[in-house]
């Protein structure tokens, strides 16, 4: 019951518990101290009421007729609350005490008598005291004096009673002012989850005017960031699925350029030369010289086919990847480029263990610093360059970081990134990573994060980007 409530019934309901509970215990506390408060109010009334009478019986030894005037000094204390004070006659016996003695009454000034259970609860217990009078040494009977503790009970029941009416009023009043507080405060609370549902129906230009508590208003804030930052992923993520189709077609191209340009002219100088041969063996006399010259122009140009297979496919694939694995690869690329720039120290550190990667992440890797060695020794000028491979431990999971840096000029300040390295930040941002490149003039350092179980979503597609024949700068 209580989990369906919502934010503002439960408030609204503490609320009201709180203040009957605070009702509740002021009422209790009046209840328990009835009694006490009861008895010592006998116990003053009876002893305020001796003294009195004491100090008018001591003034009846000079009044002329002292019985006149104690029977109307009697009448007189009537009149007194909370207590009833009667003459006992001498010899009166019992049966004159016991009339003498009042009933308790009840209510007092017209107020209600509280009910039996309040009366009970209290227990009250009637007060009497006895009070001889005696005039110039003759004895005129005795004074009585009865207390009567339900006049007290009556006010205190009264008091009660006007506790709760009024203390509901306030309670009442205090519910009302909190309960409109609360909804107004609570008010963008519901904003809040309209435009939530706005964001996940792809309404990501939703925002919310920051309203209500600072709490609040920072809530909104951060969901109109998040609302932006997501539209944003959604654009760069409408833009990388454009440039994968795009790159799909420009990979077409550039094989079928590859495949014309390059090895159009070595077969049909192979066909050429083949149909020399026969022409050649089918005469009556052969001349082995002219043989032997097209054999070896055929043996020349299979040769140049096989190499500019072996580039193709390095193009495509980087050779001895998959076969020898990433550390050897990377190994045989920093080899060839010490040998083309023995001038240029290249120094390699690779983690001991990298973790369990993919194929997919392990090319990312290699195509990483393939392209950031390749913008090195094209246009940094530098004499030493340092390539990190470490894995790190992110909140969310287990990542390689790949970090290039060199000595080099650094970059213009009116510079942009080329086809190659936004074809790797793509690339490394398809499989859930990020990539950073920082500038300094103490050279250029290129950074990438790549979460070493990264999903194969988009992989095979985002990898013609980094295809070295489509990053030059």
């Amino acid at each position: 019951m209580w989990q369906k409530l919502s934010l503002r019934a439960r408030l609204n309901t503490l609320l009201a518990l709180v203040l009957m509970l605070g009702m509740v215990i002021n009422i209790a506390r009046l209840v328990l101290e009835a009694a006490p408060r009861v008895q010592a109010e006998d116990q003053s009334v009876v002893r305020l009421a001796r003294e009195f009478i004491d100090t008018l019986v001591a003034g009846l030894n000079e009044a002329p007729d002292p019985e006149a005037r104690l029977v109307r000094m009697v009448d007189d204390l009537n009149r007194l609350r909370h207590v009833s004070i009667v003459r006992e006659l001498e010899g009166g016996g019992e049966t004159s005490t016991a009339k003498a003695v009042a009933p308790a009454r009840i209510g007092t000034d017209g107020a209600p008598a509280p009910p039996a259970w309040f009366v009970k609860l209290i227990h009250p217990e009637q007060t009497t005291l006895r009070v001889p009078v005696s005039v110039n040494g003759k004895s005129l009977g005795a004074l009585v004096i009865a207390s009567h503790p339900t006049d007290e009970m009556t006010e205190i029941w009264d008091g009660i009673v006007t506790q709760i009416e009024v203390g509901s009023a306030i309670a009442a009043i205090l519910f009302l002012i909190t309960m409109t507080v609360v909804s107004r405060a609570l008010a963008p609370i519901q904003k809040l989850a309209d435009a939530m549902a706005g964001i996940e129906a792809g309404h990501y230009q939703t925002r919310v005017a920051p309203a209500g508590s600072p709490e609040l208003a920072a809530i909104c804030e951060r969901l109109n960031h998040l609302a932006a930052a997501l539209g944003t992923a959604v654009e760069d993520k409408r833009r990388l699925a454009e440039r994968v189709v795009s790159l799909q077609d420009v990979e077409r191209k550039e094989i079928a350029r590859e495949l014309h340009d390059e090895f159009g002219p070595f077969l049909f100088a192979l066909r050429a030369h083949a149909s020399a041969l026969q022409r050649i063996a089918g005469g009556a006399a052969p001349d082995i010289a002219a043989l032997q010259t097209h054999g070896n122009a055929m043996l020349a140009q299979a040769n140049e086919l096989q190499g500019l297979n072996r580039r193709v496919l390095e193009r495509l694939r980087p050779a001895g990847l998959t076969e020898l694995g990433l550390r050897e690869a990377l190994g045989a690329l920093t080899r060839l480029w010490r040998e083309a720039h023995p001038d240029v120290v290249i120094e390699m550190a690779i983690g001991p263990s990298l973790g369990t990667t993919s194929e997919t992440v392990e090319l990312t890797i290699y195509r990483v610093v393939q392209e950031a060695l390749t913008n090195v020794f094209r246009h940094a000028g530098a004499t030493r360059v340092v390539v990190s491979i470490v894995p790190t431990i992110n909140s969310d999971h287990d990542a390689v970081a790949v970090c290039v840096q060199d000595n080099g000029a650094g970059l213009p300040a009116d510079h942009r990134l080329g086809l190659g390295l936004t074809g790797m930040r793509e690339r490394v941002l398809a499989l859930g990573g990020t990539m950073a490149v920082t500038s300094t003039p103490q050279g250029v350092t290129v950074e990438a994060n790549i979460p070493s179980g990264a999903p194969q979503v988009l992989a095979h597609s985002a990898a013609l980007s980094s295809r070295p024949g489509m990053t030059r700068e």
